[in-house]
């Protein structure tokens, strides 16, 4: 966790902030997108890998965010 917060800070510290962050949620949304296809226009139903692209996809909506305000107040 460590590892993950210190690449955090040195983004935050660049001036690619915006764009790391933009990046993340641009490739989240494509998951939870992806996911939620294979969940409702195939038979597969709500199994392994349309739940994980779901999930996966929210964490990294959301996860930027917070590990950005993490890293200022660190």
């Amino acid at each position: 966790m460590e590892e993950a917060l210190e690449v955090v800070d040195v983004v935050a510290d660049s001036e690619l902030e915006g764009a790391v962050t933009w990046l993340l949620r641009i490739v989240g949304l494509v998951l939870l997108l992806g996911g939620l296809g294979l969940w409702l226009l195939t038979e597969m139903g709500l199994l392994v890998l349309p739940a994980l692209l779901i999930v996966a996809g929210l964490v990294l909506l959301v996860a930027p965010s917070i590990l950005l305000a993490l890293a200022e107040l660190a």
